[in-house]
């Protein structure tokens, strides 16, 4: 029995005459009756019940209809269901995110997703370092990172997306809030929050860099995973730190932020797994460009 024989005999059996059936299925009556009744010499037994002038169901060739309609709608349901995911229109997606991006992209990522891909299942896990998200992407965990290069992982592909600016997280009321703008060397008498280090943090080793040729080694007071942990024991009064740009949207009450002139930029990119074709991951990556391409 093949999935034709079957359109072929719910057009009959729901316009009960051959003719009109033909005339749908845009074939000739002859071949759609001798179709039908291999469809009956298969199942043995009589579905439809042929006069000149009409044709009836049989009580099991109604029942059979049921059926039919059943596994066609199915099929098709699967069929338009493949070609979404095939278009990447529908699907999973688990995204992370590093924390000096989560307060600034991750939000507009979210909600762009959400309503250009309605149909994809889409979860979000925020304040990731980057040495957690290649280990979740290499797991199967997480399927597209937002982190700091460089990442040195084989599995890994990355793809650029935007480069900020660094700025001087400072308390208010901090004797170095009344500048318009500062630089690393101004910093080195100050207590540092600042991000994990021994290479778990892109942003901890871009740090220690920028105080060394300034000088002077940093004199960490507190490491902190959480971007927002970290802006907030600076509001706290418990340092100083040197963040991305980007982290000036997060506002904490009792923290102020300041250019840093002479303090480079830090790289942001997409990381997912070589090889990963995803179509759905390709629409997010396609998104997440146009997002950051300002």
């Amino acid at each position: 029995m093949e999935l034709r024989h079957l359109r072929y005999f719910v057009a009959v059996g729901e316009l009960r005459h051959f003719g009109r059936a033909a005339a749908r299925l845009h074939i000739a009556q002859p071949p759609l009756s001798q179709q039908i009744r291999q469809l009956e010499a298969e199942l043995g037994v009589e579905l439809l019940r042929r006069t000149t002038r009409r044709v009836d169901l049989t009580e099991a060739g109604a029942a059979f209809l049921q059926r039919a309609r059943e596994i066609l709608g199915a099929v098709d349901a699967a069929t338009i269901e493949a070609q979404r995911i095939g278009a990447g229109l529908e699907g999973r997606l688990m995204v992370g995110c590093v924390g000096s991006a989560t307060y600034s992209l991750l939000p507009s990522l979210a909600r762009t997703l959400r309503e250009e891909l309605p149909g994809v299942d889409f979860s979000f896990r925020g304040e990731m370092l980057a040495p957690d998200q290649a280990a979740a992407l290499l797991a199967g965990e997480i399927d597209l990172g937002v982190l700091r290069p460089p990442v040195d992982e084989p599995g890994l592909e990355l793809h650029a997306l935007r480069r900020e600016k660094l700025i001087v997280a400072l308390p208010d009321g901090h004797r170095l809030a009344a500048r318009k703008r500062l630089r690393v060397v101004d910093l080195r008498d100050e207590n540092f929050i600042a991000y994990p280090g021994q290479r778990r943090s892109v942003m901890s080793g871009r740090v220690l860099a920028l105080c060394r040729e300034a000088g002077f080694e940093p004199r960490v007071r507190q490491e902190v995973g959480e971007t927002s942990t970290l802006v907030t024991f600076v509001a706290a009064g418990l340092g100083v730190a040197l963040v991305p740009e980007s982290v000036a949207s997060l506002t904490v009450a009792g923290a102020t932020y300041r250019p840093l002139a002479g303090g480079g930029q830090v790289e942001l990119a997409a990381a997912t797994r070589v090889g990963d074709d995803a179509p759905v991951l390709a629409r997010a990556l396609a998104i997440l460009a146009e997002l950051t391409s300002d």
